[in-house]
């Protein structure tokens, strides 16, 4: 973890994985639930078809099966999450990186399953990647309504949520593509949307997926209304400098910790998880 050990100063946390393939795609080849009539834009219910595993991308599947070493390291951080600092546990996480393709939502989507795990607590995950969502895909749900819908048209918080075939995992997806996100994702409604998550939901711990911070400006705001950030790096990625100004101007404080993807392990590490099929392990700082 050297090359990356004096971006971030004050102590912290900073993790590696092993994953050399998970790159956010487009499609996924999921199974798409079909919207119910009623779930229109302004006359929102909803949707009758209830997602199970079996409608999850395989790449997610693989990761969360119980002997996978991925699923394993996730449950390490949320370990750091829920107990590092348990007087002032964050119950709002920003998961975003520096550029496209370094697998935030990939890494957003297997939090959100250790999290719900743990037996006190629930998670909801929101997808505030406009540009480019990929959540809905990943569990096999609609993104024909979501967060835009909230936004632009006032709709009822409770209407948005959909489950995922996780039991305490739910999602509100990011809704069809708007002409002006960063307008949105900026305005003050968002901040309205955040604290109606938080007060209505006060047994859920919130994971907000966000766009790459170099191609969406509106990403480093978004994460000052969050209680805490997890930046992910993809291992040759990002550049030490980038990685560097990006904790100074968000403060160092605000970061949970650095999510290292596709982490090169050593050849012990190769035979240990010679095995899995993603190859996660974590180191800590």
């Amino acid at each position: 973890m050297g090359k990356y050990s004096d971006a971030l100063e004050k102590g912290v946390p900073v993790y590696a994985s092993g994953n050399q393939g998970n790159k956010e795609k487009e499609g996924g080849g999921v199974l798409q639930p079909s919207i119910a009539p009623s779930e229109q834009k302004k006359n929102i219910s909803p949707t009758a078809v209830i997602p199970t595993r079996h409608h999850w991308d395989e790449r997610l599947l693989l990761a969360t099966e119980p002997d996978s070493s991925v699923i394993e390291s996730f449950r390490r951080l949320r370990g750091t999450i829920l107990h590092a600092h348990p007087a002032k546990r964050p119950r709002t996480i920003l998961i975003t990186s520096l550029v496209p393709n370094e697998g935030k939502g990939f890494v957003c989507a297997n939090l959100g399953v250790a999290l719900a795990e743990e037996m006190e607590h629930h998670a909801l995950m929101v997808d505030c990647d406009f540009r480019r969502p990929n959540l809905a895909k990943l569990f096999g749900v609609s993104n024909q309504t979501g967060l835009v819908d909230y936004l632009q048209d006032n709709v009822e918080l409770s209407l948005l949520i959909r489950q995922t075939g996780q039991h305490k995992l739910s999602l509100i997806p990011s809704g069809r593509t708007p002409h002006n996100p960063a307008e949105l994702l900026t305005s003050t409604k968002i901040t309205s949307f955040i604290d109606e998550l938080t007060e209505r939901y006060e047994d859920r711990i919130i994971l907000f997926d966000s766009a790459p911070t170099v191609v969406a400006s509106e990403t480093s705001i978004l994460a000052k209304r969050v209680d805490g950030v997890i930046l992910v790096v993809r291992w040759g990625a990002s550049s030490k400098e980038l990685v560097k100004k990006f904790a100074e101007t968000l403060g160092p404080e605000k970061i949970i910790g650095v999510v290292f993807n596709a982490y090169k392990e050593s050849t012990v590490e190769s035979v240990l998880y010679k095995n899995s099929s993603y190859d996660y392990h974590y180191n800590y700082k």
